[in-house]
Parts: structure tokens; sequence; C-alpha cells
């Protein structure tokens, strides 16, 4: 019923707040220096429409005492008037903090909260939604994409699966500035492990429990020694080391998984030349050459 009405949001964290509540309720004339006019605020503005308060938790206790009013007699007046105006908004509210917490703490008030919390909806940090990375990854990379003019396809396998193993404390913001900093360096039509930034490159995978099966330890630990190799350009000594465990035991499970054979049988049918120098199992090699 509110579709065609107006929308209006406002950062409660980013006024001062001397300001806020002008910018909320308006102002008359001569209310304070420069109120050279009358000023509706913003719940007027919204009116029969909706109205955004984000980071709501930033706002001062004064300004909760008032904003509570407001809610509640559906009301506002002006500063620097005596009447009340009629208002009606509704008002969707957003934070990062948790006001539960708040209240306790003495930091927001309760009646504000119990106010404000007709129906909440709460939004898992990223990291409890690994199904979403993906699609969201791609969303935010082909917007960024077309932005810079971009030709870019998509992500590589193993970009792909590192965006999976990162944690993203940043949530969404964070996943975004990620998906753009690739399509400004990736050099071919898709983005690759290389492009992302070197936070993410460095993330370990980390078991997690997907429909309330987890996975099995040996698939864990190989997924998880591989990522390690990979980081080291293929190269087992300092891979063992890492994992403080000997060379031999990295060696006999790299064996085990497939890959000394596989990497040896690439070497024969090599030409003599790259042959050279290709010896011990803790020399250099890159992690192409160890997989299957």
């Amino acid at each position: 019923t509110r579709a065609a009405g107006p929308f209006i949001a406002v950062n409660c964290g980013a006024i001062p707040e001397t300001l806020l509540e002008s910018e909320l309720f308006g102002h008359a004339r001569g209310a304070f220096t420069g109120a050279t006019q009358d000023r509706p605020g913003l719940f007027e503005a919204a009116n029969s429409g909706t109205l955004l308060l984000d980071e709501v938790g930033e706002v001062s206790p004064g300004m909760q005492v008032k904003l509570l009013r407001a809610l509640q007699e559906r009301e506002v007046r002006r500063v620097g008037e005596n009447k009340s105006r009629r208002v009606d908004v509704r008002v969707v509210a957003a934070t990062n903090r948790d006001l539960a917490h708040g209240v306790a703490g003495g930091a927001f008030r309760q009646d504000l909260y119990y106010r404000l919390k007709v129906v909440e909806l709460h939004v898992p940090p990223l990291r409890e939604r690994r199904d979403d990375v993906l699609p969201l990854g791609r969303v935010l990379l082909a917007d960024a994409a077309l932005r810079m003019k971009r030709k870019i396809s998509g992500l590589a396998p193993g970009a792909a699966d590192q965006l999976l193993r990162y944690e993203w404390p940043g949530n969404v913001r964070e996943l975004e500035n990620a998906m753009e900093r690739a399509v400004a360096l990736a050099r071919g039509s898709r983005v690759e492990l290389e492009d992302l930034p070197e936070e993410v490159r460095q993330a370990f995978p980390k078991p997690v429990a997907i429909a309330g099966k987890l996975r099995p330890l040996d698939a864990i630990e190989k997924e998880y020694i591989l990522a390690a190799l990979e980081l080291n350009g293929g190269n087992q000594t300092h891979t063992a080391q890492q994992l403080q465990i000997g060379s031999a035991t990295l060696y006999r499970k790299l064996k085990s998984y497939g890959l000394i054979g596989a990497r040896r049988a690439a070497r024969k049918g090599a030409p003599k030349g790259a042959r050279r120098g290709a010896g011990s199992p803790s020399s250099p090699c890159g992690p192409e050459a160890l997989r299957p």
C-alpha cells in the first residue's frame, strides 16, 4: 500500500547529534543560526511512504527519547516550533550492532528497542551463508565489469574455491571490494587466484558441516595440505615446515593422493631439457605439476 509513496533513507551515524533532530523533524525559520526558512524534516518528507533509519544504533540517548516520542505519538515537532504535525510513515530501522546487548548495557533505550522491534529480520554474516558467496560474487563481479567496461566472463575454479574458504569479516561490502579489485587487475577474460586480495588468497579451508553431516577427516586433511602447498608455490619443504610435519610424511601423503606418480609421468613425457633439475621431493614445483 506504500509502494507509490516516497522512500527516504538517512544514515543516523553520519549526521552530528546537533543536526540529526533538524534533519529528522525539520526546523522553523530562525530556530538557529543559518535557519533562514522553514524546512520540513525527513519524517514529513516520507509521509505516506517509508523512512529508513540506517545505523539506528548510533543515535545518542537524548535523541532516542525524541525518536521514541515521534514513533509512539506518530507526530513530529519541528525545531523552534510549538505545534506538532501528524505523520503517517512506515519506519524501517537497520543496524549492525546488537541492540539487545546495548539495552542490557544501558547504551540503548529498552522502550525504543521494543518500539522498533515489531518485525525483526536478522541477516546472518556472510561466513554463515556459504551458499550465497559465489552467487553474490558473480553478480558483484558482473556489475564491476560493466562499470569498468571490462569483458570478464567469470571466476576461475581456483579463485571460486578460495572465495569459499575465506571468512569475509567485512561481509558483502568486503566481497564487493574484492570483486572490484579483481576486475581491475585481471589480465585475462576471467578472474584468477592471483587477482584476489592477499588475505583471501591466504585463507585455508575450514571444516564445514553441510546438512548436519561432517566431512571425513581425511578429505579435510587433503584439502588443507593441498591449499598449503599451493600457497607455497608447490615447495614441499616450506609446506612441511609450516604444517610442522616431516618432509617424508608430506611426501607419503602426496603419493597417496596420486600426485607424485602424476608428476613423474609428466616429467617422463616432457622434452629432455625440460626434465633437467626436477629432482628431489623437496624441490620447488608449481601446484599444477602436483595435480592429478
